[in-house]
């Protein structure tokens, strides 16, 4: 029997509440395939019993493992591989010039999921091996989830996930086979850190990112906590720095802080005389 719409649209509510995403109502059939490994583990008939167990607080930890199972963690290597070659070759093209003093990128993946976004970005650097010999790249990758940052920092796929987007030889050689799964190597963990954050808190760099992805994150946010997620971004890049979006998604009557680049369409850089004295 399916769950009455005021129980869905109640656990839609607390996802909201606890990590600022809101749920389509197209899309709430997710709440019931989401949480049936949680309805099994605490041995509960229904979404209704679940519901009943979260008003009366029989169990402070419920809330956050609910939340924690309706986060939506799609993602997969490589996605939307043409904004990848953009960023690969004009971006950082670009940021390699304007960073040639400092020889240092500090680059942050907002709403990194399990990790194949930011492994990504580390396989192209470790690639360029010789083109970024002898400088710094400081990789941080952030989500709000604790089991997908557990698992990105892990560095473990299933066959099913490592095949998304990742073509074989890079598979071969960047992950080595573990039982039946697939773990990122040593080198290439090591170049990037993973952390717990919500994007709705303050950035956890101050100004100093010079390229940020934030990416199929945004449209869960209604406009309100967009506006704050958009300031929140903007308050970490550095003035000349860019910012990647998802394929769907745009900054065109979302936020002022950010406009498309002129030179590199499909990228956004901070908006504002103190982006556009730097950029020169």
């Amino acid at each position: 029997m399916s769950a009455a719409p005021a129980t869905l649209r109640f656990l839609a509510n607390l996802l909201e509440q606890h990590s600022g995403q809101q749920m389509a109502e197209s899309r709430l059939w997710r709440v019931e395939t989401a949480l049936k490994p949680l309805l099994r583990e605490r041995s509960l008939g229904s979404l209704a019993e679940l519901v009943t167990a979260l008003i009366g607080r029989r169990d402070e930890r419920l809330a956050g493992l609910v939340v924690e199972a309706l986060l939506n963690n799609e993602t997969s290597f490589f996605r939307d591989r043409a904004v990848f070659e953009l960023l690969a070759t004009a971006g950082l093209d670009r940021m390699r010039t304007r960073r040639a003093a400092e020889r240092r990128l500090s680059i942050w993946c907002a709403g990194c999921s399990t990790g194949q976004e930011a492994y990504s970005l580390a396989i192209q650097f470790a690639e360029a091996r010789t083109r970024w010999d002898g400088w710094r790249i400081d990789l941080l990758a952030t989500d709000i989830s604790h089991g997908a940052v557990t698992q990105a920092r892990d560095g473990r796929f299933s066959q099913f996930e490592i095949q998304r987007g990742l073509p074989v030889g890079q598979m071969l050689r960047w992950f080595e086979q573990d039982g039946a799964h697939w773990r990122v190597r040593r080198e290439l963990a090591g170049r990037i850190r993973f952390r717990e954050h919500n994007l709705l808190d303050p950035a956890p760099l101050a100004g100093k990112a010079d390229i940020i992805l934030c990416r199929n994150l945004l449209f869960y946010f209604n406009a309100e906590r967009r506006r704050v997620a958009f300031d929140r971004l903007h308050a970490a890049i550095a003035p000349d720095g860019l910012l990647m979006l998802g394929a769907g998604e745009t900054v065109v009557g979302q936020t002022d802080t950010f406009v498309s680049d002129p030179e590199i369409r499909g990228l956004y850089r901070p908006s504002g005389p103190q982006a556009a004295t730097r950029a020169a």
